[in-house]
Order: structure tokens, then sequence, then C-alpha cells
């Protein structure tokens, strides 16, 4: 068995920025996992502009972004093993790995979890109709493009207006294709809004609200699909169903965190995010295993994968220095207007950054941070939408003598 400080699972954005934190933190007995063939995860076939612009203040394309990282990673020596599955996580923090060495067993003072998210598929949303072949999620359509050079087809509906069906929309109509229309069953857009502009509305391409796809047909290939508005309470508006002739259909309909190692190891996971139950750093209800990136909860910045990274990292330097004593067990309490919140626990008071999401798009609302009838900060909004991330910073001097925490959008 080989000993290491830190060991991160995962070679994608998060693991980047972890493991380049970890060595400009002085740590040196450090290794990074990932089971692809290169660094960069699902950044390498990102090909579109639009990265970085917080991070390093410029717009770069998701290669560009990813080898920023993969250079320092380089520039430091810092070791990593590639095309190497982590196949088992003890809650000892003992790492077992397959690999074109075989197998290989490490143990760990911190382990890092950077696993990233995957997409939910046909089966996990109940699509029913026959199976024909031109059904894809759309990252799988955005690697047989821009990776493999190949069409996937002609006439294509999308299902679902996440970011990465956005994105596909507009690169499919730029290499040929007709993009017939874009289905999203709820009456909001779960993609940012500039995707929603620059990727549907500047090519033409119509987006129906309150619309699913019903039904599928085709006998080898797709030859089409039924698609229907819903009611206020999710059923079938009766009469609305209408067939689209198309050769492929396109599923951008959420994404999961990999987390059956976390599960594996007997850590806590969030039922709304489906990553793990962390405090203030990022640490997970197993001491020395901490989260980071879409693993902990999907993010619509990749920069905001980097920073969430980096900033576990200064508790990962404090664990290994001596677990600090727990100054507070803390849970923050969501109401009304917020979906989730990342960190779930405070076990100290320190600077702590929250990251929320709230239930329905609104405007001119404010979140209030309150300890009983004590309120702690107001955070104004010019307009909230649930595929923005917010990010709001609670200082040690705001959360002084805290007792309780509750945060609710008004």
């Amino acid at each position: 068995m080989s000993e290491k400080e830190v060991i991160i699972i995962g070679g994608g954005a998060a693991g980047l920025a972890a493991a380049v934190a970890c060595k400009q933190k002085g740590i040196e007995e450090l290794l990074l996992i990932e089971r692809g063939g290169y660094l960069g995860g699902i950044l390498n076939q990102c090909i579109h502009d639009g990265f970085g612009l917080e991070k390093f203040h410029i717009s770069l394309a998701g290669p560009e972004y990813a080898q920023r990282y993969i250079e320092q990673l380089l520039d430091q020596e810092i070791p990593y093993l590639l095309n190497s599955m982590v196949v088992s996580l003890t809650p000892q923090k003992e790492v077992v790995v397959m690999g074109s060495n075989g197998l290989q067993h490490f143990q760990a003072k911190v382990v890092i979890l950077a696993m990233g998210c995957r997409e939910r598929t046909r089966g996990a949303i109940g699509i029913p109709g026959a199976r024909p072949s031109g059904i894809y999620t759309a990252g799988v359509a955005q690697e047989l493009i821009n990776l493999k050079d190949y069409m996937v087809g002609e006439k294509i509906v999308i299902l679902g207006s996440g970011d990465i069906g956005l994105i596909m929309a507009r690169r499919l109509t730029l290499e040929g294709a007709e993009v017939i229309t874009v289905a999203e069953k709820l009456p909001y857009s779960s993609g940012l809004p500039r995707n929603i502009n620059q990727c549907l509305y500047d090519f033409n391409i119509p987006l129906l609200l309150n619309h699913t796809v019903v039904d599928i047909e085709g006998n080898g290939r797709l030859s089409g699909v039924t698609i229907a508005q819903l009611g206020k309470r999710g059923g079938i508006i009766p009469g609305s169903k209408q067939k689209i002739a198309c050769d492929t259909l396109l599923l951008s309909v959420g994404l999961i965190p990999e987390n059956e190692l976390s599960l594996e190891a007997g850590i806590l996971l969030d039922p709304i995010t489906g990553g793990p139950q962390v405090d203030q750093r990022g640490q997970t209800s197993l001491p020395g295993i901490f989260a980071c990136g879409n693993v902990l909860q999907v993010h619509d910045i990749v920069d905001n994968v980097s920073l969430e990274a980096e900033y576990i990292v200064e508790g990962v330097a404090e664990y290994l220095r001596g677990k600090p004593r727990k100054e507070c067990n803390i849970k923050v309490e969501l109401e009304k207007g917020l979906r989730y919140v990342v960190p779930q626990t405070l076990n100290s008071l320190k600077d702590t950054l929250f990251s929320f999401r709230v239930n329905q798009p609104g405007e001119k609302k404010a979140l209030i941070f309150h300890d009983g009838e004590k309120v702690i900060k107001k955070k104004s909004f010019p307009r909230v939408n649930p595929a923005e991330m917010i990010r709001v910073k609670l200082s040690s001097r705001e959360l002084e003598d805290l007792k309780s925490l509750k945060v609710r959008l008004v």
C-alpha cells in the first residue's frame, strides 16, 4: 500500500484546480486520479468560448481553460494517473485503483472528491415509445461532433433547455442541421439567459415551454416524436399533442453528481443536490474526505467550479495541520423560496461562502440571513433564476455569536 497526503479523484476542472491549490499550500504527497485518457474532463469537448471570465478575466474555449490548469500541474510536477478508475473508497480513506498497472492500493490522509456529474438518460425520465437509434444525450452528441467529427443527424428535436442542450442547438445549426424546436417541461428555461439569447433567439430556434416528448417513433432509426403541452399540475392538456418528423432527439434533462464512491464510503448525501452534505470548507460527513465541483452540486459556470475547489483546499490544509476543534454544529435551515444550500452545516464561525438555488424565477428579490429575530445579512438581487447559482459570503464578524442560521427569499 502506498501512502499519500492527499488523493484527488477526478481530473476535470475541480480536480485540476484542487491539485494546483494543494501544491501551492505546500502539500507535497499528492496524487490525482483520472479515469479518462486525458486531463480536463468535459472541458475538452466544450469548444465554444465563454469560460474563464471570472477566474482569468478573459473569454476562453473549454480546452484553453483546462490547459491553463494542466500547465500549472505539469510545471509543479504534480503526479497523476490516467485511464485509472477508483473502484473502492473506504471510510478510512483507503483507495483502490484499477488501471494499466493492475490494481493499486493507496492510503490517504485526505481524499478530495471531484468526480463531476453525468447526464440523465431517456430511461431516467421514462419517455415511452419505440427504441430506435438517433437518441442521444446532449453531452454525448457534443463529444461525437467536437471530438470525433461525427454528425449525429439532420433534423433535430431537443428535449430540455439545459445549457448543454442550448449550446448544441447552436452547434448543430452551424453544422448545417435543422433544429426544429427545443421543448422544456417547465414554465421557464433551465439554462442561463445568455445561452437562451445566443443559442436560440439569435438563430430563430423556437423554445416551447410547458412541453415535453410523450412518444417516440421509428423502426431502426428515429422517424418522429410526439410532443404535448403540460398543464399547471403536470398533466397533458387534451388536444395539445403534435407529431414532429425528425431523425434525432437530443436530451438535455439534467445532471446527476457521480456519487457511487461516496455512497460506498458511507458519506451522507443531500437529497436535493445529489451531492454530499458538507460543512463550510467542503468536508463531508466523514472526516478527511472533502468534495468540490459538480460532484458536490451542479454548477452553471466552470469558473465557480475552480474557485470552489480552491476554497475547500483551505479546509484540507487545516485538517492536515491537525483536526480543528468544533466550535459549533449549526445546521443551515432554508425557508420559503429556496431549493437548496451548500454548505448544509457550519462547524466553525469563520468566513463562509454559501451557494443557493431558488425555486422559481423572480425580480427584485432579497436573501435574508437571520438568527432568530436578529437579521445577520440582507442581500438584494434585481432578478433570480433557478438556472443561476447564487453565491453569498458571510464574514466571521457577521457569524459571530451565531446560535442558529435560517435563510429565506423575499
